[in-house]
């Protein structure tokens, strides 16, 4: 397991924490001028990797362990199948009207789009189909292939990458999902999905096993 890599926000958090420990995460957010809810996933992976340690009512601790460390064993075992959930997708064949009326009855964000190997093609998110039925055109006539976030652009994971570097993966691409796929001769395979949700799950989990 490689050092988990923390970015530019989640450094600045250690420092406030380090400095002013204990403090909650609204002290926090309001000293980095941002909501609590645009930190929970930060201080989720902060967490969960080791680098900070929280008590309720009183807030967040500093843990002593340096960025670059090894993360602890709990986290070693926590991987991405896990707590993978089942992916929706559609074919790169459907129309854009189509796709909306997927993403509704199985209300995701996300889905992912596959060809007719049913491999990895493409992304579509609530954004990009907002962004496509705004205006007159016929949506039943645009395939999704036409809006989609194509190959190579797509930030994925695989079932033994660690919880920890794919909950990094979306927040720093600023995504909601991540497909999960698995390698076959033809392509990506889309086999499970990784969402913000799933991630939070898994905190939760490791608060309640830890008495945090």
């Amino acid at each position: 397991m490689s050092p988990i890599e923390l970015n530019k926000r989640q450094e600045e958090i250690l420092q406030i924490v380090k400095g002013n420990g204990p403090i909650t995460g609204e002290q926090i957010a309001d000293r980095l001028n941002l909501t609590r809810a645009t930190l929970r996933p930060d201080l989720a992976i902060l967490t969960m990797a080791g680098f900070l340690d929280a008590r309720p009512r009183v807030g967040y601790f500093y843990s002593g362990k340096k960025p670059g460390q090894d993360i602890s064993d709990t986290m070693n075992n926590m991987k991405v199948k896990d707590f993978q959930s089942i992916p929706v997708v559609v074919r790169d064949d459907v129309s854009v009207y189509d796709a909306i009326s997927q993403m509704f009855l199985d209300d995701v964000g996300t889905l992912f789009v596959v060809d007719k190997n049913s491999c990895l093609t493409g992304v579509l998110s609530r954004k990009d189909l907002l962004r496509t039925s705004l205006g007159s055109q016929n949506l039943n006539a645009i395939p999704v292939h036409i809006i989609m976030t194509r190959m190579p652009n797509i930030t994925y994971c695989v079932r033994n990458d660690s919880l920890i570097q794919a909950a990094n993966r979306l927040i720093n691409q600023q995504i909601d999902a991540l497909p999960v796929v698995e390698e076959h001769p033809e392509g990506f395979k889309v086999i499970g999905r990784l969402t913000k949700t799933n991630i939070t799950r898994a905190f939760l989990s490791l608060s309640e096993n830890h008495e945090v």
